[in-house]
């Protein structure tokens, strides 16, 4: 999470935090090039406070996806500690993910931020992590004979960054998910009609996350 920074006093950190949480909501709501002026107002701090935490425009932009991937690490183990099974898992996990507009915020940030994301060597481990829940819950919930077997972790990761355009006067909290319980359906077993194509594999996820993969056991 966005407090896991270290050499910082709490209060420090806890202003940190503040700017993170605020920015995120911000960023979805107007757009990354929203002042940081309204950034710093909607925190509570001061500007002076902000720049001290973050200098320009992009160091907020990669806190708060650096803030992101901890979140999602974050939902995938707690799903996969509190659930009963693999299946209840993976569909808690993605309703998570729709509930943190995870597709709308990529859409934003990835422009500025996607080769410096993706090449971070500090947030390979947090890549990883996400990366290897994902590839066990879908293969544990296959086994299980719960998630349809042409489906794969690509279509999965796919489904975390789910977006859904909702028009006037239908509240968008609703529409997200409505459109996930959908979309949950479509993944159990023995439902819909066969997908196109060959199922996506393990290679095909990992390039999507730019994660390699596990070095060889000696």
């Amino acid at each position: 999470m966005a407090g896991e920074t270290p050499g910082l006093r709490a209060d420090a950190r806890r202003n940190r935090d503040l700017i993170v949480t605020a920015a995120r909501r911000l960023f979805l709501d107007q757009g990354v090039d929203v002042p940081l002026e309204e950034v710093a107002r909607r925190a509570g701090v001061g500007i002076g406070t902000l720049y001290r935490r973050f200098p320009d425009r992009d160091a907020l932009l990669r806190a708060v996806g650096e803030d992101t991937l901890r979140r999602l690490a974050d939902l995938v183990e707690t799903a996969q500690r509190e659930e009963p099974d693999a299946w209840h898992a993976l569909c808690r996990f993605l309703r998570s993910s729709a509930e943190l507009r995870l597709g709308e915020l990529s859409a934003r940030l990835d422009p500025h931020l996607h080769q410096r994301i993706r090449a971070g060597h500090d947030l390979a481990e947090i890549r990883q992590r996400v990366v290897t829940a994902v590839l066990e819950l879908t293969a544990r919930a296959q086994a299980d004979g719960a998630l349809r077997p042409d489906a794969g972790p690509l279509d999965v990761a796919m489904l975390m960054t789910l977006s859904v355009y909702a028009p006037p006067g239908v509240p968008g909290d609703q529409a997200v998910r409505r459109v996930m319980e959908i979309m949950l359906d479509g993944l159990r077993a023995g439902g819909g009609s066969g997908l196109p194509g060959a199922p996506p594999a393990e290679d095909d996820l990992r390039r999507y996350t730019a994660v390699d993969p596990p070095p060889a056991a000696d």
